[in-house]
């Protein structure tokens, strides 16, 4: 009876640790990401982020203008035993320069961590011309933080042909995940201001045949009142205003930020 009780108590333990088990909770915590990004975890809520979207490690994943690689360092190791992460950015060999001088940076940043980044497969997006980043069809999930509001600036039409990109590269049921910077509704947008209004950003998204699945408030910051000298960039991590005002921008934190689930039906 005593090897019974032993026995069972042991396969509960057992069971208990499986259950304990959380790939996207290591990837988060990964000790191999760098410091700066880690220390802003408790203002982009990484992990609530994309246990919102649905994000699973067996997943095909492209992450849309990743910047400087924030979520790749979250994404990669998450996804690279079961899934595929797809990275797509501007081309090194653009012949913009900014373009080139961006997509070469975050070339230089995979090669630096083979260990992390070994299994991420670099394609080309750089709207609204250039979607170069995964076959019709064959993606369970198009992830892109704070990027849509670089995407407007040629009007709605040419917005629409970069959504469309991504509605083209999904499979039936996949989802695009977006986090975009928040302009309260009764707020007229600002030009260059980074910032969105939310309906508008469903309106474009929708109109290319996306439904709004859900929405969440994980990102949201009330205390962001979304009209700063240097819009967006006024605030943390940026501080484009500098030393005036700087502490009233680091009690506001970073922005207000709507998080967005959309399904491809």
């Amino acid at each position: 009876m005593k090897r019974l009780i032993l026995a069972a108590l042991l396969a509960a333990g057992v069971s208990g640790m499986a259950q304990a088990h959380d790939p996207l909770k290591e990837a988060v915590a990964n000790s191999a990401r760098t410091p700066a990004n880690s220390a802003r975890d408790a203002a982009r809520h990484p992990y609530e982020t994309l246990s919102f979207f649905g994000i699973k490690p067996n997943m095909t994943v492209v992450e849309l203008s990743p910047g400087g690689g924030w979520y790749t360092e979250i994404l990669a190791p998450y996804l690279k035993a079961e899934g595929k992460l797809i990275a797509a950015g501007y081309s090194p060999s653009s012949s913009n320069a900014y373009q080139s001088r961006s997509g070469t940076n975050f070339q230089k940043k995979l090669e630096a961590n083979p260990a992390m980044f070994d299994k991420v497969q670099v394609g080309t997006f750089a709207p609204p011309t250039t979607f170069d980043f995964a076959k019709d069809g064959s993606v369970d999930m198009v992830l892109t933080f704070r990027n849509i509001h670089n995407w407007t600036g040629d009007g709605d039409d040419k917005l629409k042909l970069t959504l469309k990109s991504v509605y083209d590269a999904l499979k039936p049921g996949g989802v695009f995940g977006v986090v975009e910077h928040r302009m309260p509704a009764n707020q007229a947008v600002k030009a260059d201001s980074g910032y969105m209004q939310e309906a508008y950003v469903v309106k474009m998204v929708e109109s290319v045949g996306f439904k709004l699945a859900a929405k969440s408030e994980v990102n949201a910051n009330p205390k962001d009142t979304a009209d700063h000298n240097k819009g967006v960039w006024a605030l943390p991590p940026s501080l484009a205003n500098k030393d005036v005002d700087r502490a009233k921008y680091v009690a506001i934190g970073e922005s207000d930020r709507m998080t967005l689930k959309f399904v491809k039906p």
